[in-house]
């Protein structure tokens, strides 16, 4: 449900960004976001049936993201053919990164937002230097001609996006490891084991998010269970009576 929830809004978030419906381009920015958020899901959802032997729904949902996320830069300027290979190249990005990242790296991403949105995001960057078309443009940013990527005949408009994709993550690299190294001194980056464990609902907002989901509602030690924690826990008396000795 979040899922499509996020896919209906990047319609407005692509198509949006216009801020007018006086430019037709925004015909083609809307049929981009579809066709690469589909490709996207497709692709994740085929390379992870295909790799591990069975389908993923939760794959699929990142993997429509990822299309979403890799088509906000160039999505008014690819044609509808490279809207959709730069989203099924996604798909797969976002599947291989999340176990790269978790598997190799030990990151805990429970979510992948890394791989959505950091790994999809450089990608989609990065497509819009090779699959720019020169059909929209023109002028840009003063600079004159149409926006032409590398497969279209301009190197200049690839490494363009090269150069600001390596720039934002080393700026941000650098930045983000040096803080994240004082948060550690000062207060951890991590919650207790037991909390871990338990999940960050009770300890950190009071309440459980989901109770009716949850196997232990006590909670982690040291923290008092909330009104909508208490639910009673069938014994296996109760579930197998025949069984129970």
């Amino acid at each position: 449900t979040g899922t499509f929830i996020l896919a209906f809004g990047w319609f407005g978030f692509n198509a949006g960004s216009t801020l007018a419906g006086t430019d037709l381009r925004i015909a083609v920015i809307a049929t981009n976001t579809m066709l690469a958020s589909a490709a996207g899901a497709f692709s994740a959802m085929l390379y992870v049936w295909l790799r591990y032997g069975k389908p993923d729904p939760s794959m699929l949902a990142n993997g429509m993201l990822a299309g979403l996320v890799a088509i906000t830069a160039p999505c008014a300027f690819v044609n509808s053919v490279s809207a959709v290979i730069i989203g099924l190249i996604a798909g797969v990005l976002v599947v291989v990164s999340v176990f790269f990242i978790e598997q190799r790296l030990k990151i805990d991403d429970p979510v992948g937002a890394i791989s959505v949105h950091g790994v999809n995001g450089a990608w989609g960057v990065l497509s819009l230097g090779l699959f720019a078309d020169g059909v929209y443009g023109e002028g840009f940013n003063g600079v004159p001609g149409a926006v032409r990527g590398l497969f279209y005949g301009d190197t200049s408009q690839f490494l363009a996006e090269a150069i600001g994709t390596m720039t934002c993550i080393a700026f941000v690299f650098t930045s983000f490891y040096f803080f994240f190294k004082l948060v550690d001194v000062l207060i951890g980056n991590r919650v207790p084991a037991n909390v871990e464990l338990a999940g960050l609902d009770l300890p950190e907002m009071g309440a459980l998010g989901y109770p009716d989901f949850v196997i232990n509602p006590g909670g982690a030690e040291g923290v008092a269970p909330t009104a909508a924690a208490v639910t009673t826990v069938p014994s296996p008396a109760t579930l197998h009576p025949a069984t129970v000795k």
